[in-house]
């Protein structure tokens, strides 16, 4: 999908060299800075068990990157009760809806109180099955927020499970293959 890079997720250190270059390409510049968080972000997608790291980037805003992954859950979610115990400061909105597969979804935007920076969380649920797909949008600096969610978003409401037991979901690519495969 346009506007959406996923990164190898082999090993930590060839998943920070693909973000960094992913980083590098968007950026157009070989800021120091790029490289801490390349591995930060690689080392922490890795320790999380990710199936997803990519970076997402629009011509009007800064890259955030995209983590996701699919979570065992006790029983299938029940999306009703998704989002009800959340609050604080930061949250700015928590939307509940439909993805345009048909998977009942909890959105959940935080933006800090002070600083700079946005994150959004995204928890699709799978009614047949015990498990729920969770996806996390980070952007450090919040610049063009509205238009990477919107991309994020594009991408997300595209989610398929695979079969269970597999404990992965995708999203389609043209072509039918799965949004995990190599880089677009």
């Amino acid at each position: 999908m346009p506007g959406v890079t996923p990164v190898s997720l082999g090993t930590p250190e060839r998943t920070a060299d693909e973000l960094l270059a992913v980083l590098h390409r968007v950026k157009g510049t070989r800021d120091p800075g790029l490289e801490v968080s390349a591995t930060q972000a690689a080392e922490m997608a890795h320790r999380r068990g990710a199936g997803l790291l990519a970076v997402v980037e629009h011509p009007d805003a800064d890259p955030a990157l995209l983590v996701a992954a699919v979570v065992g859950v006790d029983r299938p979610a029940d999306p009703g009760e998704l989002g009800l115990h959340i609050d604080g400061p930061s949250i700015r909105d928590v939307t509940r809806g439909e993805t345009a597969t048909g998977y009942p979804v909890v959105i959940v935007e935080r933006v800090p109180v002070t600083g700079p920076g946005a994150q959004l969380q995204v928890v699709v649920t799978d009614p047949d099955h015990p498990r729920v797909a969770v996806f996390t949008l980070h952007s450090p600096t919040g610049r063009g927020w509205l238009d990477v969610a919107g991309v994020a978003g594009r991408f997300v409401s595209g989610v398929e499970f695979s079969a269970p037991g597999t404990g992965s979901a995708s999203t389609p690519r043209p072509g039918g293959t799965s949004g995990r495969s190599a880089p677009r």
